[in-house]
């Protein structure tokens, strides 16, 4: 009797044991998935909603919790600092990536935000390895999480950009990119001196060769697409190759002038092919299955290939995201069967929005224009050499920030301040621009609202230039056909921010939200560090749903 009661207690001790341990396993997801769409606006979750399934964006919507009125909160907003400040918690003011590519006043040349000379390729071209998240000078939630489980839990991020991948998986995370030569996924000797075998499993599938030796069509009938402007018309950019931009498209017969494999990054196909490679990634790494949360960092870089090139009313990106919402589903899918529904944690934002075809706009009327730097350059080195005497006083101008030729002042004894404020006074005279505001005024004030306050968070005292300037809303630095995107009004600021799945209830606010919330929330729900630059705050209304 003894026995069998003391084998009966060491049974019900395993048990409560067992049951322990699977109670505070599940105090944490098992994966959390960041999903990052390169250049979406908010009002996409609305304006196709009538054919999204119920199983993509509308189930982000209805079963996770969104903040309706997120933006950036700073200028430029570009892809390399969006997908820095979605993942550091803070703007470029702090974590250093202040553009995709910047101008250095020390070595006299731009460099890339996520370049590294001392880094080689990995699989792929050399021309497309030399990449890193040194130039970032901040840990991501990423890191964190890492740094959490003494590096137990794994980050990765994918993206067909570099910068989409390498950014979000930190300093401590495995990043994976698309080579355009080659049409696969590669990495650098940052990361690995090999490439993992799942990786070239991956690539022996040679999937960017079966969608690109197919053809572009829309998903339904074309005279459906009620949400979009005529198809072809003259404001959108057509493939070389191509005199128009009307469906469908021929890839296997556009390749050859428009980027070889690079093709795919401007159709919906390359989203599927990052689905592809997030599933393989998923089986790969074994992640969310090895008794930690793991971090799957996913950029979309498709939008802004199609985003740029045909605008944000076209046929082409309504049928992008259609698409787009028919892979998510099959992912969250995925998901529910890999983990477990309410097991895992997903949060989907964007790393920037898009303004509206200038020339488009100017069609409907609405005040506009393109931005003439060229002109503007020749002019304001003209205005300099009178007035300071002559030399090339303007050494860059990009991101729309003219750097000052210092060396020139300091030997014609000239004061910088005084030709920051001269240029300034100058520039105010030209059409399109708003406001200008000079090194001098970030450093010596500190802005609370408006636009000066959006520049001064994207003011770096090292890396940012002498002359920050503002245009009119609508007003775009270019001349091309199709569009872009880099200013602080709402068509570029203005970004989805959901979080759906684990310890998230459903719901909505329209309280304004910044798109550094998404790391300090991710933080105080996973229980790790604060990345150590961060400056937004959790958002209280998904953190206050649970007891952290």
């Amino acid at each position: 009797m003894k026995n069998l009661l003391l084998a009966l207690f060491s049974f019900l001790t395993l048990d409560t044991i067992a049951t322990a341990q699977v109670s505070s396993e599940s105090n944490k997801p098992k994966i959390v998935v960041g999903i990052v769409v390169d250049q979406m606006r908010q009002e996409y979750f609305y304006k196709f909603q009538e054919r999204y399934t119920e199983g993509g964006f509308k189930r982000l919507m209805n079963e996770g919790f969104m903040m309706t009125n997120a933006h950036y909160n700073y200028i430029p907003t570009y892809t390399g600092p969006g997908h820095a400040s979605v993942y550091t918690g803070t703007t470029p003011a702090t974590h250093g990536i202040i553009a995709n590519d910047w101008y250095v006043r020390s070595l006299g040349r731009t460099i890339y935000c996520a370049g590294d000379s001392t880094v080689s390729a990995v699989g792929g071209t050399e021309g497309n390895g030399k990449i890193s998240p040194r130039n970032m000078k901040s840990t991501t939630i990423s890191d964190e999480l890492r740094f959490a489980t003494n590096k137990r839990s794994k980050s990765v991020g994918i993206a067909i950009k570099d910068r989409g991948a390498a950014l979000p998986a930190g300093h401590l995370g495995d990043a994976y990119w698309f080579d355009s030569k080659k049409g696969e996924f590669m990495t650098s000797t940052y990361y690995y001196e090999e490439l993992p075998a799942w990786v070239k499993a991956f690539n022996e599938k040679k999937l960017a060769d079966e969608y690109l030796s197919g053809t572009w069509e829309t998903l339904f009938p074309i005279d459906t697409y009620v949400q979009s402007i005529e198809d072809d018309n003259d404001f959108e950019g057509p493939f070389i190759g191509k005199d128009n931009t009307a469906f469908p498209y021929d890839l296997k017969a556009l390749m050859e002038d428009n980027g070889e494999y690079g093709l795919i990054s401007t159709t919906p196909f390359g989203n599927t092919m990052t689905l592809e490679m997030a599933y393989a990634a998923i089986e790969g790494e074994q992640l969310g299955k090895r008794g930690e949360t793991d971090l799957l960092a996913i950029s979309f870089s498709s939008p802004d290939y199609i985003g740029h090139r045909f605008g944000p009313s076209s046929v082409e990106l309504e049928d992008n995201y259609l698409r787009l919402d028919r892979d998510l589903e099959k992912f969250f899918d995925f998901l529910d069967n890999e983990y477990g529904a309410g097991e895992y944690l997903v949060f989907l934002t964007a790393d920037h929005a898009v303004a509206d075809i200038v020339n488009y706009m100017q069609s409907e009327n609405v005040p506009s224009g393109n931005f003439n730097t060229r002109f503007v350059l020749t002019q304001m080195r003209g205005f300099t050499s009178q007035m300071f005497g002559e030399g090339n006083w303007i050494v860059n101008y990009s991101n729309e920030q003219v750097f000052i030729n210092h060396d020139l002042a300091k030997e014609k004894g000239v004061k910088v301040e005084d030709v920051q404020r001269a240029l300034a006074d100058f520039l105010l005279g030209f059409d399109g621009v708003k406001e200008v505001y000079t090194a001098a005024d970030m450093r010596r004030n500190e802005y609370v609202k408006g636009k000066s306050s959006l520049l001064q968070m994207g003011y770096n005292h090292k890396a940012s230039g002498d002359l920050l300037l503002i245009l009119e809303p609508a007003w775009l630095s270019s001349s091309f056909r199709g569009t872009t995107h880099g200013t602080g009004y709402t068509y570029d600021t203005h970004v989805p921010v959901v979080m759906m799945g684990w310890n998230v209830k459903s719901g909505k606010s329209a309280r304004y939200t910044t798109i550094t919330d998404i790391a300090p929330t991710l933080a105080i729900m996973l229980g790790t560090r604060l990345p150590n630059g961060a400056s937004g705050q959790p958002i209280l209304e998904i953190v206050n749903q649970k007891s952290y």
